[in-house]
């Protein structure tokens, strides 16, 4: 493992010690092998004058929350050491106790809550204080002999602590087993199953002792053969029909709509075709600390979906049985990861940020757990001391102070035509709402206006068969399923009587209009049908209630559209699956008007532009995104059993009315 350190970046912090502790902590969290999402803590020791001008002995300690790739300065908590030393003393402390005193000791108030291990932090002597889950100390750990492991590797200069739960214990324990020892002797202090402690009174030298400390362990595995990860077998077929299956099952279990993160890395793969990986697979996560974002362990999908999945919850709910302690509430019984049998991982989170936390978590178990097999063993921790931790008090509380979800958060969206006007609003709406959004149009403009990692856009000819499969594939793969689709893809052909007709602008009306919404439709319903509240809207058009002169090739490829929504939700009833249309009128913010196509509608009616737009009952032109939100609202669960019916959106028509 290389050091990150960098003199020039370093010097920029000559005389901001807080600035150099952000920095040296960002050197850590930027390396996925060191620290994941939120894991890890830095601290560092200075002096600061308090409200009444009084200097103190601070802890500059990592705010819970905060991750130490991305944390500033203001992601740092300052705490009396004094009262921390005094905490250390005691012989029992709750931890909901010990983070109440941790925010009493506090300078300053608008600070976050320090991290549970900051007493630990304050018990270490050292100015800086460097904590990491690194893979490899872990490797070594969660091995049948680990501590000799881990002997044979640094000898007498780390500092063994077995293993025992975060917070307020393991801090009383080291304050315990350090008194009287001279700290000087020691470069580090591995926790059994958790992690490393590196430590100095200067910032560089602590980095790189954890720089060096992981390096040893590096080379260890590596002159073991504990390092090489296998190959898959051969190439992997997808199935993403398999994949919405599962996730379909996990959210029914969960209770909520999960996004799925496919992980078909190679090493991955080979993990998962592991001959004994409904054994090794579960043991337990290499650190319990993965347990409040994963569980204890993964399903693994060697059976039916549905039966694996409800047996995953009867064996939990087994184990919140044996371990849980009287005024507990169980979680809920879903897997938060998969392993799939010879196509690799899925993760499941309630949004995308969990799902990439759990995804990352996952593809670091994999290389934790082949690299301790190879050692001998793959060792986990007891499943009460992983337990303990998933239900740990401070982690209950969080849960239930979290804010509540977006209405189609964890939802999957896929619209047409959306690089403007209606599309655009109802992708951007639907987005807003939670849902996760693929939004395409023939206008390579679509790949700049939607970069997110829920929200992207992708160029799609809708005529092009291939192209429109492709763009579901794409939806599928990347989020997990399809619940919600929105047919809006379209075009307004030049207006001529039919005596004048040619067949160009028909045939484009028919093909656009009418035959790439059935295509559309038609490679959507297997992945709707295993959708959560799965819906298609179609946009359709006030020509279909109320057709004008000269519009024949626009509104009779609409009402075959109409006619094709209302024979859907016939066919689809069955499978709770939606189909409803909207029909837009006097919505001029829109492509369709373009081009001068306004002027000539209003010169053929006799109007003006503005007389022409405000020609509806309440004389008001409809927005775009007026008509998304009736889109949102339809693809949600106010209009949960509603289907084949046809909405205006139009201010009101008297032809219609």
């Amino acid at each position: 493992m290389n050091s990150l350190w960098n003199d020039a970046e370093a010097a920029a912090f000559k005389d901001d010690i807080k600035g150099l502790r952000a920095y040296t902590s960002r050197l850590l969290g930027s390396n996925p092998d060191l620290v994941l999402h939120g894991g890890g803590n830095t601290s560092v020791k200075l002096k600061e004058k308090d409200f009444f001008g009084n200097e103190e002995d601070i802890l500059f300690c990592k705010g819970s929350g905060w991750d130490l790739a991305t944390i500033e300065v203001a992601g740092f908590a300052p705490l009396r050491i004094s009262a921390l030393l005094k905490l250390a003393e005691l012989e029992t402390l709750s931890d909901t106790d010990m983070v109440n005193q941790q925010r009493v000791a506090m300078l300053d108030p608008k600070a976050p809550n320090a991290s549970v291990e900051a007493i630990l932090h304050a018990v270490i002597p050292h100015r800086f204080v460097d904590h990491t889950h690194a893979d490899s100390i872990i490797a070594l750990t969660n091995t049948e002999d680990g501590e000799d492991k881990i002997k044979e590797v640094f000898g007498d200069r780390i500092l063994i602590v077995p293993y025992i739960m975060p917070g307020f214990v393991l801090a009383r324990k080291v304050y315990e087993m350090t008194r009287g020892i001279d700290w000087a002797d020691y470069d580090g202090m591995v926790l059994m199953n958790h992690g490393l402690f590196t430590f100095d009174d200067d910032a560089k030298t602590s980095y790189e002792n954890t720089i060096t400390l992981v390096s040893k362990a590096e080379a260890y595995l590596d002159s073991k053969g504990a390092s090489k990860l296998g190959q898959p077998s051969g190439p992997v077929e997808a199935d993403l029909l398999g994949l919405a299956d599962l996730r379909k099952s996990v959210s029914d279990a969960r209770g909520v709509p999960v996004l799925a993160k496919w992980d078909s890395s190679p090493y991955v793969v080979a993990y998962s075709e592991i001959d004994n990986i409904a054994d090794i697979g579960t043991r337990g996560p290499v650190t319990p600390d993965h347990s409040i974002l994963t569980k204890r362990i993964p399903a693994v999908l060697n059976g039916p979906t549905a039966e694996v999945i409800e047996q995953f919850g009867k064996d939990y709910e087994a184990y919140f049985e044996a371990n849980q302690t009287p005024g507990m509430t169980q979680l809920d019984p879903a897997p938060r990861w998969v392993i799939w049998p010879g196509k690799g991982t899925v993760s499941l989170g309630a949004n995308y940020s969990e799902a990439v936390k759990i995804s990352d978590i996952a593809e670091h178990t994999t290389k934790v757990v082949q690299n301790s097999e190879a050692l001998g063993g793959w060792k986990a921790l007891s499943a009460k001391n992983v337990f303990d931790v998933e239900y740990w008090e401070l982690e209950q509380a969080k849960l239930k102070n979290q804010k509540a979800a977006l209405p189609l958060q964890g939802k999957i969206a896929l619209v047409t035509g959306g690089a403007s006007g209606i599309g655009k609003a109802c992708a951007e709406q639907l987005h807003a709402a939670g849902a996760a959004v693929v939004a395409t149009d023939l206008n390579p403009e679509i790949l700049n206006l939607f970069q997110k990692p829920t929200f992207i856009g992708k160029i799609c000819d809708v005529t092009d068969r291939a192209a429109l499969l492709d763009a579901i594939e794409t939806t599928v793969s990347t989020f997990g399923g399809l619940d919600i689709v929105v047919s809006n893809a379209g075009i307004f052909p030049q207006g001529q009587y039919i005596d004048q007709m040619d067949d160009k602008p028909w045939d484009m009306s028919i093909a656009l209009n009418l035959t790439q919404h059935k295509d559309l439709m038609k490679y959507c319903i297997p992945f709707l049908k295993k959708g959560i509240d799965p819906t298609i809207i179609f946009i359709g058009t006030k020509n279909i209630p109320a057709p004008g002169p000269g519009a024949s090739a626009y509104s009779v490829a609409k009402a075959g559209l109409n006619q094709l929504m209302r024979v859907a939700a016939l066919e689809l009833g069955s499978h709770n699956v939606r189909v409803n249309i909207v029909h837009p009128d006097s919505v001029f913010d829109t492509a369709i008007w373009a081009g001068g196509v306004l002027e000539a509608r209003a010169e053929k009616y006799g109007l003006t532009v503005k007389e022409y737009m405000s020609r509806n009952v309440m004389k008001t032109p409809v927005k775009s995104v007026e008509v998304a939100n009736v889109v949102t609202s339809l693809a949600g669960t106010t209009f949960l059993k509603t289907t084949g019916a046809q909405l205006t959106v139009d201010g009101g028509n008297e032809r219609i009315i």
